[in-house]
């Protein structure tokens, strides 16, 4: 097993910094945490720890051990926490490193997530022949999802998840891409916010609505290419992960499998989201230790 991982981490949040409505009053160090900080490095875990250490504990008790943070060129909360190198620091078990994706002139934002991989990937070619798996830091992913991808033997996959056990409400679930996979379980398609005939077309006859929530396992040297000729978004103008991955299905329908799981995905996007995940770390993690 090639215990590799990347975290992408280099999105600016907006959503998550805009003054949105909450249930309940945030306490005036997570308001300013919310509206300052990338929202992975939020102190909502138990004596104010980053969500993101508590991927990183899910990640470690998996069997990963060599992690690179995908961060802005300015994101300078992730290295004053998990070490100042650029690669090769230590963190209870996990060598962190990390891939600057940098904001183009013209822009205001990233390129996106498929050019967030592709800088990770460029800063590790001694990963060439080896296996990886990707994942967002603001969601909190089990160590059983993570474990799943570990021992994948594929090509490529990605979880699976049954969008009724997810956790979220009907209006926020309806945002989630779709996926279609065959028979054998190979994917054939990621639909991004799927019409209401979509996703009744590709529910299954138990009931079930399969969606993506942006792990996947992949090989450096077949999704490399992708990566780097996938192109921008006629909408959103980003160069997206499951736009690269529809051009690696074009060249090789069966290069993907799916895994199917269902579990609760904790998820920080918005400041309304932060009481949800406190209460779920602190029901999940009642004496949490990285330790």
């Amino acid at each position: 097993m090639d215990p590799n991982l990347v975290i992408l981490a280099a999105g600016i949040g907006s959503r998550m910094k805009k003054s949105a409505s909450v249930q309940g009053a945030l306490d005036a160090k997570l308001k300013d945490e919310a509206a300052t900080i990338p929202k992975s490095m939020i102190g909502v875990g138990e004596s104010g720890r980053p969500l993101l250490d508590y991927l990183l504990h899910n990640a470690r008790e998996s069997g990963y051990r060599d992690v690179v943070l995908v961060v802005g060129e300015h994101d300078e909360d992730f290295r004053a926490h998990y070490g100042k190198s650029d690669r090769g620091n230590a963190f209870h078990g996990l060598t962190i490193s990390y891939a600057v994706q940098r904001i183009p002139a013209g822009r205001t934002k990233p390129l996106g997530t498929a050019d967030a991989l592709l800088q990770a990937l460029r800063t590790r070619d001694d990963w060439s022949g080896r296996q990886f798996t990707v994942c967002n830091s603001d969601n909190l992913y089990s160590r059983r999802a993570l474990r799943l991808l570990l021992e994948d033997r594929n090509i490529s996959a990605l979880i699976d998840y049954d969008r009724s056990a997810l956790g979220f409400d009907h209006h926020r679930i309806e945002q989630f891409a779709v996926i279609r996979k065959d028979r054998r379980g190979f994917l054939k398609d990621i639909i991004e916010k799927p019409a209401p005939e979509e996703i009744s077309r590709l529910t299954d006859p138990d009931g079930r609505v399969g969606v993506s929530m942006n792990i996947f396992r992949f090989t450096y040297d077949h999704v490399l290419p992708y990566l780097e000729r996938v192109p921008l978004h006629p909408a959103r103008l980003e160069k997206d992960l499951p736009q690269a991955i529809l051009l690696m299905l074009a060249d090789d329908p069966d290069a993907m499998m799916t895994i199917p799981l269902a579990e609760a995905v904790p998820d920080l996007t918005c400041q309304s989201d932060i009481h949800i995940v406190q209460e779920y770390l602190r029901r999940e993690f009642p004496s949490f230790s990285m330790s």
